[in-house]
């Protein structure tokens, strides 16, 4: 460490910072999105939506969503979506990680291709998040279903 650390680099280590259950969530949905390397504007807005019908975040308005999802992705392009999922597995309750998983899967199933990149995302994501492979793999069945038309 140097000298100057503490001056110059005066933001927080991830292992410092902690989300709320709404952050940790939501930091899941951007990092499958951004798993192929690209996020689009409509991407942006399809987890918006998602995330807006959520109870959740049903008392999140538009703005506060806005400055969450810009925090997040500061967050992300800072750190990397590797210790973002970490952090956000550590905040995130354990009765919304298979929730968690499921919009993870259906932002990344929504336009229709399924990139190598976006695949390891997901297989990584359920071992992070400790879900059942069965149940995983239920989930992305269902969702492929419903991502047909």
């Amino acid at each position: 460490m140097g000298l100057f650390d503490g001056v110059f680099n005066g933001e927080k280590d991830t292992a410092e910072v902690q989300l709320t259950p709404a952050e940790a969530f939501a930091c899941v949905a951007l990092v499958a999105i951004a798993a192929d390397g690209y996020l689009s504007e409509q991407e942006g807005r399809d987890m918006n939506n998602m995330l807006a019908r959520m109870q959740l975040f049903s008392s999140f308005s538009a703005d506060v969503m806005h400055r969450m999802f810009d925090k997040l992705l500061g967050m992300l392009k800072q750190e990397g979506p590797s210790k973002l999922i970490s952090l956000a597995k550590t905040c995130l309750p354990s009765d919304l990680c298979e929730t968690a998983f499921a919009i993870a899967t259906d932002l990344v199933l929504s336009d229709g291709t399924v990139t190598s990149q976006e695949q390891a995302f997901l297989d990584d994501l359920y071992r992070i998040l400790e879900i059942p492979g069965d149940t995983a793999l239920q989930i992305v069945q269902v969702m492929t279903i419903k991502n047909r038309g």
